[in-house]
């Protein structure tokens, strides 16, 4: 019978620059995980932060390279999307590497306000602040405003400007949402966020122009699918351009365009995607219209999330049990929950790259993943290329350990990170792993696993 490591090396192009298997054991980034495990045990998260830099630093590159190439004569900015993780870690590593913020709660604002205390974001920092707004976000906003920070408010709804008449400040620069048409399969025809487009000359004719405290920066566009090189993106990208082009005409401060959903991460080993090639596509087509359209290119902002986050993350378990419970399916049941860890696999049938941490010289078989919720939808069995699961077969007296790859992105926050889970199953510890001036590793313990004494408080015991 084929190892393991037979299987994946025939199914794949493997090892990648990101896994590889040394001693019968699987490297991420070279981090040798049988050690951390050994180290802190299971179930954990770790977030390696160094993969974090070289995402931003690799979209900056692309798209400088882009800008030079077709020689557009605007500039780029990077914009970090805080909800994709607001970990205090997170955001160090992502200001280290001089880029800006976008916001999406009123719970950002804070987030904000001590970022600066600390230095970690200064007057410089564009604070892009998106998102449907109540009071106590728009008061933030103004707060912002007040001390003099770079903020961008993101208008979403036609009311959302009246909150910024009575801000302490002589100039505002405003961004407006456009409401995207949603994809062709979508329940709904229109985004639920942003302004019409048939809204949009009316609110700058009678809100903004009129007003000399109030400047038009930015229009921005999202798209729930991110980038990708389908018809549908394009022709909601082409029109949104020509909307900024038509904009453009009657106020000349409109000079920057945004473009969220961002860029995918990789979710398999067969993953294939061209970032280059799309970074360069985004200005060439940004760049005909604008020509086309006789007016000067905008500048452009890009907000990355999951492509910030997303690959830094992993979660380790270790399989408990197994459980034969008829003639062909075959258990596997690991030491935490999918519904509420991996709460992306539950809600959305999302996949992520999953492979063994060990054994990798054994035979294998097809199993089906268990959490230890008692919900019969708490489980794993298929990947994106398959709809099967493969790991080693376990021999007498020995462990399996298995880990979900690329998890960095959004999973505590829709899990619920320190609060109560489905069956009260706890939060797992939680370890960073960055690297010395010597390349060395170094690991440390961010959060333990959650224990009863927060679970019973929240709970009124």
């Amino acid at each position: 019978m084929k190892s393991y490591i037979d299987l994946i090396e025939q199914t794949f192009e493997f090892p990648t620059e990101e896994f590889r298997v040394e001693n019968n054991e699987l490297l991420f980034n070279g981090i040798r995980l049988m050690d951390i495990i050994k180290q802190y045990g299971t179930p954990l998260k770790l977030t390696y932060l160094p993969k974090i830099s070289e995402h931003i630093r690799y979209a900056k590159r692309i798209f400088k390279n882009a800008i030079r190439k077709l020689k557009y004569n605007g500039d780029y900015t990077y914009c970090y999307c805080t909800k994709a993780s607001h970990f205090h870690f997170v955001l160090e590593e992502v200001l280290d590497n001089k880029v800006h913020i976008e916001t999406s709660s009123a719970y950002d604002i804070a987030i904000v306000k001590k970022l600066y205390e600390k230095g970690s974001i200064n007057k410089d920092t564009y604070l892009l602040c998106n998102g449907f707004k109540r009071e106590n976000y728009t008061r933030g906003v103004r707060e912002l405003l007040e001390m003099g920070l770079n903020c961008i408010p993101i208008l979403d709804n036609l009311k959302e400007i009246n909150e910024y008449e009575q801000a302490q400040c002589e100039t505002i620069e405003l961004g407006i949402r456009v409401a995207s048409d949603e994809e062709p399969n979508f329940e709904f025809y229109t985004s639920r966020l942003g302004i019409r487009y048939a809204d949009i000359h009316t609110l700058y004719k009678e809100k903004i122009a009129t007003n000399p405290k109030f400047k038009l920066k930015m229009l921005h566009f999202f798209i729930n699918t991110g980038i990708k090189d389908s018809a549908y993106y394009w022709s909601e990208l082409s029109r949104f351009v020509y909307k900024y082009c038509e904009l453009k005409k009657v106020c000349p401060d409109l000079d920057t365009i945004d473009i969220g959903g961002g860029f995918p991460i990789q979710t398999s080993l067969q993953f294939e995607y061209n970032y280059s090639y799309m970074a360069e596509q985004i200005i060439e087509n940004i760049q005909w219209i604008c020509n086309k359209s006789n007016v000067p290119v905008p500048n452009l902002f890009t907000e990355f999330g999951s492509f910030t986050v997303g690959e830094s993350g992993a979660i380790i378990y270790s399989v408990i049990d197994q459980k034969l419970q008829n003639d062909k399916e075959l258990w596997y049941m690991i030491d935490g929950s999918f519904i509420t860890h991996l709460p992306d696999v539950w809600g959305m049938n999302q996949k992520f790259i999953m492979m063994a941490v060990n054994n990798w010289d054994n035979p294998h078989h097809k199993v089906n993943l268990g959490g230890l919720t008692c919900d019969s939808m708490d489980y794993y069995n298929s990947e994106a290329h398959t709809s099967e699961v493969f790991l080693p077969m376990i021999n007498e007296g020995e462990m399996q350990y298995i880990g979900f790859f690329h998890t960095g992105a959004y999973q505590d926050s829709l899990g619920g990170y320190g609060g109560i889970q489905h069956c009260l199953i706890p939060a797992p510890k939680h370890i960073i792993v960055d690297r010395d001036e010597n390349d060395g590793i170094i690991t440390r313990l961010f959060a333990p696993e959650q224990d009863s004494e927060p679970m019973l408080k929240i709970l009124g015991y």
